[in-house]
C-alpha cells in the first residue's frame, strides 16, 4: 500500500491490497495527518478524535463552526433524514466509542446539522431552546476524569421527531447520573463542572446571600478531596453563559444556585458538638430549621415489634445520610431541568407552547399517567387525553434519535457505576455485532443465498450474561446481597463461587478479598466492591425527608424536588415519619415503595432503562458513527499507533471492512429496490405489478451490469443475489447503483432545463417581451401579505376528476380554433385584411414589412399565430404582429 494513497481513500472498503489491520491503520494515520478525521467504512462512519478543540464547551452553539467542516456527518444526517421521510421508519444515529473518544462533540455536530436540514436552522425558537438545556446541562453534567477532560457523565438519547420534513418537537431522555461523584470525586478527578464555575462566577454580594464567602475548592469538603486546579477565567465566561440559559428554559436562578450552594456546604456539616456552624447555613438556603435538618440528619426512625421508635445515629451513619441527602438535592434539580426543557414543543407555527410534564430522567409510563387520572375531575381528565393525544401522535410520527452513550472506561478504583458503565458499553456493542454481523448472515442463511466470505466476529454475550443474567447476573447478586444485608467480601466470595468458571471472570493478582476483574470486549477492568452494596441501596430515609413538607420549609423549590415523595410520606391518617426509604434518584409515584423500602435499586433502575432503550433501537433504522480518540493524553494533532489499534480491534473495524468488502451485507424487498432504481432501466421494459417484482429486479440489474462494464472500479467486489424475499447487495454494488441513479437523475433534470429554457427563450418571443416590458408591471402595495398559494391535495383532485367525468391518464382535447374574430361586439369572419404592425420575423430576411397590407385567410393550426397570404405566398404569423383593417368582412 503506497502512502501516498492512504489520504485519498475516504472509503476504507476501496483500500488496494489485502485488507489487514496495518493497512487500515496506516490509512487512518495518514489522513488524520491530512486533517481528514472522518473516514467511511461503507454506510458506517469511523471518527478519530483529534483534540482540536479541545477547550470547547460542547453546546449546539460552540458547535456552529466546526458542523460546516464535516460533509461525511452531514451526509449521515441527510440520509436519516431522506430514510425518515421516504418510509416514515424511526431511525437512530447511535455513537459508541470508549470514554474521551469525543461521541458528545459528534453529537452536537450531528444535532446542529440536523437542525439545518430539518429544522430551519439556528433562528428558530427549537434551536434556542434546546441549546440553551445542552449549555445547561452540560455544565451539571460534566466532570473532569483522568482521561477525559470533558466527560460526559450522564448518557443522552435526543429524540427529534419530524413530520412532513420539518422539526416537530425534540425530547431529551437521560440515562444514570453519577451519584457519587457529588460527595466523593475519584482521586486527580474533579466534581461537576458547575460548583467550580458557580464559585469563579458568583458576585461577592450573591456570595454572602449564598453563605459562600470564605468559601473556596481548598476548603470545601466535596471539592477538596479530588483535583483542585481550577481555570478561574474559562469558568467565569461558562457561568455567565449558563446563567443566561437558565432565564432561557424559565428556571429561576436563584432556586437553582440555592440547592447548588446547600450540596456544597452540607458536604462541611460535622456531627461533633463543637462544630455546626455549616448546619445553620444549610438550614437558611433549604428554607427549613436548622433543628429539624439537624435533627433529620442525626436521627433514625424504625418500627420496632409494630411501633416506631427513634434513636440518634452515629457519625458514620449521620455522615450517610448527609451525603444522601446531597446527592438527593442535586439528582433532583437536573432532573428538575431535563423535565423543563422537555415541556417545551415547536408547534407548527414555529412559536413554543406547553407540552406533557413528564419526567425524562426517570421517564415515568404514560399509561399510568393517563389511568391515574381517570374519573377524576374535568380538568384531570382533559390532561389524560392531552397525554394519550400525545402518546398516539409519538407512536405515529417518526423520529430522528441521536444516542450518546457512556464510553468504555477503566478507572481505578473501578466502582459500581463503573460497571453500569461498561454494561452499557457492552450492550451497545452487542447491538452492533447483532446487526452488522450477525443479522446480515442470518438472513443470508436463512433465504438460501450462500457467499464465500466467513466473517470471524467477537461475540460479547458470555460477558453480558455475565454482568446482567436474571439469577446469576453480578448486579442480580448485588440486589441479593443488600437484601440479606450482607457485606463486600460475602458479596465477591459468592461471586467468586458462582462464576469461577466463567471466561470472562476473573481473580486479580494479588488476590483481595474486595475486588474481582471482568474481561470486557474492550479490555480488562478490576473492580472494588468496598461500596457496592451502599451505592446499590441508594436511599434517603423519611425521616429527612419529611424535613421538606410545605408546613415546615418556605423555600417551594425545595418542596418541590421531594414532591411525589412527601405526597406519599403525608398521605391521609400516616404517621410522619414512620421508618421508611425512598430513592436518592427521582422515581415515579407509582415506583416508590414496596413497604418500607423503595421499589427498585439504582443497578435495577438503570438495566430497566436500559432494556427500554433496546426497546426503542430495535425499532428504528441504526446508523453508526463509531469513535476513536487518537491518544490518551488529549495532546492535540498527536496520533498514538497502539492506542488506535487497541480500539480499532475492540470495534472489530476489519471485520467490518472485510464484511462491506467481500459479502452481502444490504439487503432490500424487491418491491423497494425496484421502485428506488427502476429509472436504471426502460421505461416501457418493467412490468411494474407485484407478481413480477423478481423480473424486474432481474431486468434492472441486468442493464446496470452493463452500465458500469467499462467504469473502473477499486477491488471490492460488485456482487448480488436474489433470496426468497430480498435481493442482497454487496456494499460497492450499493454505492455503484446510488451513483448511477444519482447521474441518470442529474441527467433527466439537465434535460428537462434545456427544454423547458428552450421554450421559454426571449428571442421567440420578441413581441410578448418587447410588449411586456413597455408597460410596468405594477408593485403590491406596502403592507399587503402575500398571496396564499396552498397546493392541491392528491385526492382533492381525484375527486374532481371523479365529480365532473375527467381522466387524470387522458386529459380532455383543446377545443378547435374559432372561424371569427370578435372586435368590440361584432363578429368578423375570415378571410380579413389586416396591416402589419412591424417587420416579420425581426431576428432573419424580413418576409413582410411594416404598414404592408395582408390578406388573412383564416387560424394557423399553431397556437396564437394566424394563416396570412401575401403576393401568392402564405407565412405562419403570430397575432401581436397584425392589427384590423376597416372594411373587414362581417358575419
Amino acid at each position: 500500500l503506497k502512502p501516498a494513497i492512504c489520504p485519498e481513500v475516504p472509503d476504507l472498503i476501496h483500500l488496494p491490497g489485502p485488507l489487514t489491520e496495518d493497512a487500515i491503520l496506516r490509512t487512518l494515520h495518514a489522513r488524520f495527518f491530512n486533517r481528514e478525521y472522518f473516514t467511511n467504512v461503507g454506510p458506517i462512519l469511523v471518527c478519530v478524535n483529534p483534540y482540536q478543540d479541545v477547550g470547547n464547551p460542547l453546546t449546539l452553539s460552540s458547535a456552529s463552526a466546526a458542523a460546516a467542516r464535516c460533509p461525511q456527518l452531514r451526509h449521515v444526517v441527510q440520509e436519516a433524514a431522506r430514510q425518515q421521510s421516504d418510509t416514515g421508519y424511526p431511525q437512530a444515529i447511535i455513537l459508541s466509542g470508549e470514554n474521551g473518544s469525543g461521541k458528545t462533540y459528534a453529537s452536537m455536530l450531528i444535532l446542529r446539522q440536523l437542525f439545518d436540514v430539518a429544522g430551519g436552522g439556528s433562528e428558530t425558537d427549537a434551536f434556542k431552546h434546546l441549546a440553551a438545556a445542552f449549555t445547561v446541562l452540560r455544565s451539571l453534567g460534566c466532570a473532569k476524569t483522568t482521561v477525559n477532560a470533558q466527560s460526559s457523565r450522564i448518557g443522552h438519547f435526543i429524540e427529534v421527531q419530524v413530520t412532513g420534513g420539518a422539526l416537530y418537537r425534540t425530547k431529551i431522555h437521560c440515562y444514570s447520573l453519577d451519584q457519587t461523584r457529588v460527595v466523593q470525586p475519584l482521586p486527580n478527578e474533579k466534581n461537576y463542572h458547575i460548583f467550580y464555575q458557580m464559585l469563579a462566577g458568583l458576585s461577592q454580594e450573591e456570595r454572602a446571600k449564598l453563605h459562600l464567602k470564605g468559601y473556596s475548592v481548598q476548603n470545601l469538603r466535596y471539592l477538596s478531596r479530588g483535583d483542585t486546579s481550577q481555570n478561574e477565567s474559562e469558568d467565569v465566561t461558562r457561568f455567565e453563559a449558563w446563567k443566561s440559559c437558565l432565564s432561557v428554559l424559565g428556571i429561576p436562578f436563584s432556586d437553582v444556585v440555592r440547592v447548588l450552594a446547600a450540596v456544597l456546604l452540607l458536604g462541611n456539616v460535622q456531627f461533633t458538638p463543637s462544630e455546626g456552624g455549616s448546619a445553620d447555613a444549610v438550614a437558611d438556603l433549604l428554607g427549613v430549621s436548622s433543628v429539624a435538618l439537624f435533627q433529620g440528619l442525626t436521627t433514625r426512625t424504625r418500627q420496632v415489634r409494630g411501633q416506631l421508635v427513634k434513636t440518634p445515629s452515629d457519625p458514620h451513619v449521620a455522615s450517610q445520610v448527609r451525603d444522601a441527602l446531597a446527592k438527593a438535592l442535586y439528582c433532583r434539580t437536573v432532573a428538575t431541568i431535563v423535565r423543563r426543557a422537555n415541556s417545551l414543543k415547536r408547534m407548527g407555527s414555529g412559536t413554543l407552547s406547553s407540552d406533557s410534564n413528564e419526567s425524562v430522567h426517570n421517564q415515568m409510563d404514560s399509561g399510568s399517567q393517563h389511568a391515574s387520572t381517570v374519573g377524576s375531575s374535568g380538568a384531570k381528565s382533559s390532561k389524560s387525553m392531552t397525554v394519550l393525544n400525545s402518546a398516539v401522535r409519538h407512536a405515529t410520527d417518526g423520529f430522528i434519535g441521536i444516542l450518546d452513550m457512556f464510553g468504555f472506561e477503566d478507572v481505578r478504583p473501578s466502582q459500581l457505576e463503573q460497571l453500569c458503565i461498561n454494561l452499557c458499553a457492552e450492550t451497545m456493542q452487542h447491538f452492533y455485532n447483532t446487526h452488522v454481523f450477525k443479522s446480515s448472515l442470518e438472513a443470508c442463511r436463512e433465504e438460501g443465498v450462500f457467499t464465500d466470505l466467513e466473517v470471524d466476529y467477537a461475540d460479547n454475550v458470555p460477558c453480558i450474561d455475565l454482568i446482567s443474567s436474571l439469577r446469576t447476573g453480578l448486579l442480580s447478586m448485588v440486589d441479593v446481597e443488600c437484601s440479606l444485608r450482607g457485606t463486600p467480601e460475602s458479596y465477591v466470595q459468592k461471586v467468586r463461587l458462582q462464576h469461577k468458571t466463567s471466561p470472562r471472570f476473573f481473580d486479580p493478582k494479588p488476590p483481595d478479598g474486595r475486588t474481582f476483574g471482568i474481561r470486557h470486549y474492550a479490555g480488562s477492568v478490576i473492580y472494588d466492591t468496598s461500596h457496592f452494596l451502599e451505592t446499590n441501596r441508594d436511599v434517603v430515609p423519611d425521616d429527612i425527608v419529611s424535613v421538606f413538607h410545605k408546613t415546615t420549609c418556605t423555600f417551594g423549590f425545595a418542596t418541590h424536588l421531594f414532591g411525589s415523595e412527601l405526597k406519599a410520606l403525608f398521605a391521609e391518617g400516616a404517621t410522619v415519619p414512620r421508618g421508611v426509604s425512598f430513592r436518592v434518584s427521582p422515581a415515579p409515584h407509582t415506583q416508590l415503595q414496596n413497604g418500607d423500602e423503595p421499589v427498585s435499586t439504582l443497578t435495577q433502575d438503570f438495566h430497566s432503562r436500559l432494556d427500554n432503550l433496546l426497546r426503542t433501537l430495535v425499532h428504528a433504522k441504526p446508523h453508526f458513527v463509531r469513535c476513536i480518540k487518537a491518544n490518551k493524553h488529549e495532546q492535540p494533532g498527536h496520533f498514538e499507533r497502539t492506542v488506535v489499534m487497541k480500539q480499532l480491534r475492540a470495534l472489530q473495524v476489519l471485520e467490518t471492512v472485510n464484511l462491506m468488502a467481500g459479502g452481502l451485507p444490504h439487503r432490500m424487498r424487491f418491491k423497494a429496490f425496484n421502485v428506488r432504481y427502476r429509472l436504471l432501466a426502460p421505461f416501457k421494459s418493467l412490468k411494474r405489478t407485484e407478481d413480477k417484482a423478481v423480473t424486474d429486479c432481474k431486468l434492472i440489474l441486468e442493464y446496470f451490469q452493463q452500465a458500469i462494464e467499462n467504469v473502473k472500479h477499486s477491488s471490492a467486489a460488485i456482487s448480488w443475489a436474489l433470496g426468497k424475499r430480498h435481493i442482497f447487495l454487496s456494499e460497492n454494488a450499493r454505492q455503484q447503483l446510488e451513483a448511477l441513479r444519482g447521474r441518470r437523475r442529474q441527467a433527466a433534470a439537465t434535460l428537462i432545463q434545456a427544454v423547458w429554457r428552450g421554450w421559454h427563450r426571449p428571442s421567440l418571443q420578441p413581441v410578448h417581451a418587447r410588449t411586456c416590458g413597455g408597460r410596468p408591471r405594477p408593485q403590491p402595495i406596502s403592507g399587503t401579505p402575500p398571496p396564499d398559494l396552498e397546493r392541491c391535495d392528491p385526492k382533492t383532485i381525484r375527486q374532481t376528476c371523479s365529480l365532473f367525468g375527467l381522466d387524470l391518464e387522458r386529459p380532455p382535447p383543446v377545443p378547435p380554433s374559432r372561424s371569427y374574430t370578435v372586435s368590440g361586439n361584432t363578429k368578423l369572419g375570415y378571410p380579413q385584411t389586416r396591416v402589419m404592425k412591424m417587420n416579420y420575423p425581426e431576428d432573419a430576411q424580413v418576409k413582410l414589412l411594416k404598414s404592408e397590407t395582408v390578406r388573412v385567410l383564416g387560424a394557423s393550426p399553431r397556437r396564437g399565430h394566424l394563416l396570412v397570404e401575401y403576393e401568392g405566398q402564405t407565412y405562419h404569423v403570430p397575432y401581436q404582429f397584425l392589427e384590423l383593417k376597416p372594411g373587414g368582412v362581417s358575419i
